[in-house]
């Protein structure tokens, strides 16, 4: 090989390790540079994400808490946080939080609404001494203020949350918690939930003042509504007649039936043999979510005292009650449960909020005796959704997270 071949080849090689030399050390600064964006980056996410779990316990402990945060120094950055009311009447609100590190920014926001005691398969104050047996399960979520008795081995499905403790009946009894136990949670029922929904109707839905009775028969999406047993009826179309789906009657005694089409809450409010509610027969979704997983048919059924199933006739061979409900003094129940004759099984599906816990019939050792027998079932949606302004925990719960 000639002396000017050799020089070509030693020139042609030390361009390619120039080269090469110059792509490594890009290489080495873009990875430093990259490697200090997603520090940085990651920093400024992690204070937002510290940002809006500071404000979501603010929250749980003052649900009236809106403060914020401003400019605050947190992990060598500054930390913004907002509480935003969305919706004043809905009392839903949404925490924006920004995290800023070195000059990198990350924005997280959460969703709130209030709580609803409609989440609840089912929720007593007081369990009046009343036992769950072998052959019981609850599905959907589960509390007591009360102790909880248990005799053999009762099934929860939901997660269980009581007050006080457990009473087993004998050292075999042992209850099943397919969803988790905790014990010594204090959720008190509030004595304004009737109250609050009664300032809700008169303010965007419908009262009926001055009826000791008002008879109320849904009718998919109307209602029909008479004072009187032999009164004729007024027929409404429902979205008309309670646009924000919420119907009260005031200091009176409220009696319902039939089908319900949309979404819709009534109550009863008042005292002294006022403020129940009397289930007269079926009272049924127009389009069965066990059926339809898209019905959007819910209905909440609020008693200031009891929410009771009439003795009558209709409801002497099964009743079917679809709804979620709440009895704020009282509790849920059959009229006349240890005279009425046996009257087959009590259908519902929804869940129970209860003061305390009221008998539906009895029973001896060969069986029924007067009354019902019980299947209930939890609507698996009242996890997530809530019927019109059915009243809350007052505390709040993470609707959405966005991050």
């Amino acid at each position: 090989m000639s002396g000017r071949a050799i020089l070509f080849l030693v020139l042609g090689f030390s361009i390619i390790y120039l080269i090469l030399g110059l792509n490594f050390g890009r290489l080495s600064t873009d990875s430093v540079k990259n490697y200090v964006t997603y520090y940085s980056s990651t920093n400024a996410h992690n204070i937002a994400v510290s940002g809006a779990n500071l404000a979501a316990n603010q929250i749980f402990f003052d649900p009236t808490w809106t403060t914020g945060y401003t400019n605050e120094n947190y992990n060598g950055g500054t930390m913004n946080v907002s509480v935003n009311v969305l919706d004043a009447f809905k009392n839903v609100r949404q925490i924006v939080s920004t995290g800023t590190y070195q000059g990198y920014s990350s924005t997280v926001k959460v969703t709130l609404q209030p709580s609803s005691f409609s989440k609840f398969a089912y929720y007593s104050v007081y369990e009046n001494g009343i036992w769950w047996v072998t052959g019981d399960t609850v599905f959907g979520p589960f509390h007591t203020q009360d102790y909880l008795r248990v005799a053999g081995h009762p099934v929860y499905d939901g997660k269980v949350t009581i007050l006080k403790s457990i009473i087993k009946y004998n050292y075999q009894s042992s209850p099943i918690f397919n969803g988790g136990f905790q014990q010594g949670v204090n959720l008190p029922l509030p004595t304004n939930g009737v109250a609050n929904l009664e300032n809700v109707a008169n303010s965007g839905g419908h009262t009926f003042t001055g009826h000791d009775t008002v008879y109320l028969t849904f009718v998919k999406d109307s209602i029909r509504y008479r004072f009187a047993y032999n009164a004729p009826e007024t027929t409404v179309l429902t979205s008309s007649f309670a646009p924000n789906g919420t119907i009260v009657a005031d200091n009176a005694v409220l009696r319902i039936k039939g089908t319900v089409s949309g979404q819709l809450t009534v109550g009863a409010s008042g005292s002294n043999g006022y403020g129940n509610v009397y289930i007269d027969d079926n009272v049924v979704y127009n389009s069965d979510p066990r059926t339809n997983p898209n019905s959007t048919d819910l209905l909440g059924i609020v008693a200031k005292n009891n929410v009771l199933i009439t003795d009558n006739v209709p409801n002497h061979n099964d009743v079917i009650i679809d709804g979620a409900i709440y009895a704020e003094s009282g509790g849920f129940g059959a009229q006349n449960y240890s005279t009425r004759p046996i009257s087959g099984t009590i259908y519902l599906l929804g869940g129970i909020t209860q003061n305390s816990r009221a008998a539906v019939g009895t029973f001896n050792s060969y069986g029924i005796v007067s009354g019902f027998y019980k299947n209930y079932r939890y609507d698996n949606r009242l996890m997530l959704s809530s019927p019109p302004y059915f009243p809350n925990t007052g505390a709040f719960e993470i609707v959405s997270w966005y991050e």
